[in-house]
């Protein structure tokens, strides 16, 4: 499709709901029955984009079937959920554990054991739902949601940054200097939020648009590498707890306990860092924003002045 500066939105979301059904399709069979984790991950990335275009249909052009498809789109995205999390957290964890002695590698495989089961098992519920006729019928109503946008043909495309900005910036306001955990997990989810609406109105925002892509991006892999170590540290205790219980061998279930802790002290180290990252990250976002927007004046001047130092510091 051909844009420009007088594209509209609708428009825009119509191509966007194309490429991502596209991606739907192209994806499915690996995702089902490859072994390439990639081609399951790109389609989850697919939803999530898909539900963050049709977000902007519901708000922006009043369309109705947009916030049922939207929950249908949820429901796949928690089908694919449990897979993609399994294959990151197994990733993470081999890869963290590579250079450990042959003796805890084993403990390793050992903590690890729950979990390629589990993975196995959701490998499973996702197979059965991509065959399913409620997956038929998500397909049939994406590849007919384009006639379904309507909206005012001459909408200002950029004014939809606005929404998932403000979002943002509210965000990073509520979770102050010395954010927690969750605090920065609602600062990605925002910062998603507002990635996808900019990679949504990219072709008609210009170079401008596209940093902003690049800088959410960017903030993006911060927080998301942080959360992935949040929630390593989660699953490492969790599955622990179950590899303990099922062992019948005390010096096996030491061995394991002490692998564990060490993988647990690592996620811990890796967070520290990310914290560290994420505040230039941010400002960096921030500005791209105002520079498509714009406009010159900091909605949260003191914050960003305060964590533009902290980044600073943390960097000497």
């Amino acid at each position: 499709m051909e844009t420009g500066e007088s594209t509209a939105v609708p428009q825009l979301v119509r191509a966007a709901v194309r490429e991502r059904l596209a991606a739907l399709r192209h994806y499915e069979d690996g995702a089902a029955f490859g072994d390439d984790p990639e081609d399951l991950h790109q389609m989850r990335v697919a939803v999530r984009r898909l539900r963050a275009v049709l977000a902007v249909a519901s708000d922006e052009l009043a369309a109705d079937w947009a916030a049922g498809l939207r929950a249908e789109l949820r429901w796949l995205g928690q089908t694919l959920g449990p897979v993609r999390d399994a294959d990151v957290l197994l990733d993470a964890l081999l890869t963290e554990a590579a250079g450990f002695p042959p003796k805890e590698q084993a403990a390793v495989e050992s903590l690890l054991a729950t979990l390629r089961t589990e993975r196995k098992q959701a490998r499973k519920r996702l197979r059965l739902a991509l065959r399913s006729p409620r997956y038929t019928r998500l397909l049939r109503s994406v590849a007919s949601a384009e006639a379904g946008v309507l909206g005012t043909p001459d909408a200002p495309p950029l004014h939809i940054l606005d929404r998932p900005l403000r979002a943002l910036r509210r965000a990073v306001d509520r979770a102050g200097e010395h954010p927690s955990d969750e605090a920065l997990h609602e600062i990605r989810i925002k910062g998603k939020r507002l990635r996808y609406t900019a990679e949504l109105v990219a072709p008609v925002g210009g170079k401008a648009a596209r940093e902003l892509v690049a800088a959410t991006r960017a903030l993006q892999e911060v927080l998301g590498a942080h959360q992935d170590s949040v929630v390593a540290e989660a699953e490492v205790r969790r599955l622990l707890t179950a590899s303990v219980s099922a062992s019948n061998s005390a010096r096996r279930a030491d061995a394991t306990a002490f692998v564990a802790g060490r993988l647990v002290e690592r996620a811990c180290a890796r967070r520290s860092v990310y914290v560290a990252d994420w505040p230039a990250a941010w400002t960096e976002v921030d500005r791209r924003a105002r520079l498509v927007l714009g406009r010159s004046e900091l909605t949260t001047p003191l914050l960003n002045s305060r964590l533009a130092r902290k980044g600073r510091t943390a960097t000497r």
